[in-house]
């Protein structure tokens, strides 16, 4: 039998920098914490699963659901909206569109919401995680299930791909006031300086005497890119999986 405590591990945390450069800014310290192993692959696939307990995750938005399996192991998967303790779900190929169970999403109806999709097969959910998401199934065709992300966009995903039935649960995080800038501290992120207001060695738009602009016709990055208009996507050979652009009404 697994126990709960196995799926918890303490990792050192990078907290923004490599070889103790910063690599990303605006982070560092925060409260100490344990990673969770979550199944986001979802293969432990015919055998029932109770939820044993409802618990919160640091290192997430969402929270987690420990699953107790017929044959004694537990797992954490992402919490869906409205799945209570000591309710069942299952994952296989011919399961119930139910909330919690997992399937292929050749097999779930036009209409449903899924979170946790994956986007290359057997790879794991890597799509819609964060609390409150979710995506809609909207259509198939060719091999592929058209699927309306929490952004707007519209894409196009394998239709062997699996996917959890259900909206993430924690829509209301939204609501939260942080309420002081320490709370901010202890989640590990450090404060963000505007460009004018810092020495001019150490932004390109810092320096001059009393308020100012930042004096120059494009805004620019630290390290003295041009930031307006610029576009960061890379990956553009995905761009063809896409249906409709979320900047598109």
């Amino acid at each position: 039998m697994v126990k709960a405590k196995r799926l918890k591990k303490g990792i050192k945390r990078h907290v923004g920098r490599s070889k103790g450069r910063v690599t990303t800014r605006h982070k560092g310290g925060g409260a100490k914490r344990l990673y969770r192993y979550v199944d986001f692959k979802r293969d432990k696939r015919g055998i029932s699963a109770r939820v044993e307990a409802v618990e919160y995750d640091p290192n997430r938005s969402a929270n987690l659901a420990l699953l107790v399996y017929e044959d004694g192991e537990r797992r954490y998967i992402i919490l869906p909206q409205g799945l209570k303790v000591g309710a069942k779900v299952i994952a296989g190929e011919d399961v119930p569109v139910k909330l919690g169970n997992a399937l292929p999403l050749q097999k779930i109806s036009v209409g449903t919401e899924v979170h946790n999709v994956e986007l290359t097969a057997d790879r794991g959910g890597q799509m819609v995680r964060a609390a409150g998401s979710a995506a809609t199934v909207t259509a198939k065709e060719g091999g592929y299930i058209h699927l309306k992300m929490p952004s707007g966009e519209v894409r196009k995903v394998r239709e062997e791909n699996w996917a959890t039935v259900g909206r993430v649960a924690g829509a209301e995080r939204k609501l939260r006031k942080i309420g002081k800038a320490g709370i901010k501290r202890h989640m590990g992120v450090r404060p963000t300086v505007r460009g004018v207001a810092q020495h001019p060695g150490s932004h390109p738009h810092g320096g001059g005497e009393g308020r100012s602009g930042i004096g120059m016709p494009s805004p620019k990055s630290p390290w003295g890119k041009k930031t307006l208009g610029k576009k960061t996507r890379r990956r553009v050979h995905t761009d063809k999986y896409i249906v409709k652009d979320r900047r598109k009404k």
